[in-house]
Formats: structure tokens, sequence, C-alpha cells
């Protein structure tokens, strides 16, 4: 099975539970520096790692933020937006990584990253009984 990369699945998640007009839910994306938090704890990124991937988060953030403002656009337009800004980043992101740390993002992939997403779990939520 293909893995995907952590930024797409966190992409992913963000709309797969983006609230539905009308609705009182808000989603929430976890700040900057909470993901590179999380990213360093995972990873042991040295201080030059960090100082670079934190506008690449930072980036990535304010672009994802914007396009799920964006209501004229449906849930799979969203995701085709912000897709290839995922991958960009996580491509950005790898590329500055030792061939350790990408084995243990690959890792850390594996799982659920509800530090990295928030309330963004990216599970379908229940059926309202």
């Amino acid at each position: 099975m293909k893995q995907i990369p952590l930024i797409v699945m966190m992409s992913i998640s963000m709309f797969a539970n983006a609230a539905k007009p009308g609705s009182d839910e808000q989603d929430s994306l976890p700040p900057v520096e909470q993901q590179l938090k999380v990213l360093n704890e995972k990873l042991g990124l040295t201080a030059k790692q960090q100082a670079t991937v934190k506008p690449i988060l930072q980036h990535l953030h304010d672009v994802t933020e914007k396009i799920m403002q964006d209501q004229a656009l449906s849930r799979e337009q969203r995701l085709a937006k912000v897709r290839p800004q995922r991958q960009m980043a996580d491509a950005k992101m790898r590329a500055i990584l030792s061939a350790q740390q990408r084995k243990q993002l690959d890792q850390y992939e594996q799982g659920p990253h509800a530090e990295m997403h928030g309330t963004l779990s990216g599970t379908p939520k229940p059926p309202d009984r």
C-alpha cells in the first residue's frame, strides 16, 4: 500500500471532517508552533532543520486556512486545491531530513496523528441517532 505523506494526510483529514455550512461545529488546525514541536519530538530536528521547516509549515497553514474558508468551493474542490501544496511542502521537508529521520517520519505516518490534526481526526463522524 502506498504511503500517504503526513502533510497530505493533514490536509485530507482537515477536509474529511469539515463543518457543513450552517453548522455550529468548528474544526481547527493546530498552530504551526505545535506542528513544529510534534515533528521535532518525533524526528529530533536540528535547530537548522527547525528554522527551515517552520516557514514551510507556516505557508502551508496559511494556504490551507484560506482554502478552507472559501465556501464557494465544494469539499472536493478544496481538497484538489490544497493537495498539491501539501505534496510540495512534504517534498521540501523530506529534502532536508536525514535518512534516519525520513524512516522515523514514515513510521509516524503509519498511525493516527491527533496532535497534528487538532479536532480534525480524519475519521468520519458517526451518523446522528
